[in-house]
């Protein structure tokens, strides 16, 4: 299953690194990385493929979550189906 975790806070070192260590310890591969900082926004979507991940989507996006808030970040983690219909015309 892939999904799509977006990231978006104030610009700061090792943000990259953060998400990337917390997807590795749970085996998510990331497949496509897209950032960009605007201004002192930091804005970062990634997709994700969860296969070999042993946790459940939701807890997955709910951790990321919670790392987020640690950090001052908004990490949010949605089913690439979702993502997709949300954003087609």
């Amino acid at each position: 299953m892939k999904a799509v975790l977006t990231v978006i806070g104030r610009d700061s070192v090792g943000i990259l690194s953060l998400v990337s260590g917390a997807c590795a310890a749970q085996k998510v591969n990331i497949e496509e990385v897209s950032q960009s900082v605007l201004q002192d926004l930091f804005c970062m979507i990634m997709l994700v493929d969860l296969a070999a991940c042993p946790l459940p989507l939701a807890q997955f996006a709910d951790q990321m979550s919670a790392l987020g808030n640690e950090k001052g970040l908004a990490i949010h983690v949605m089913h690439e189906d979702i993502f997709q219909a949300m954003h087609h015309i």
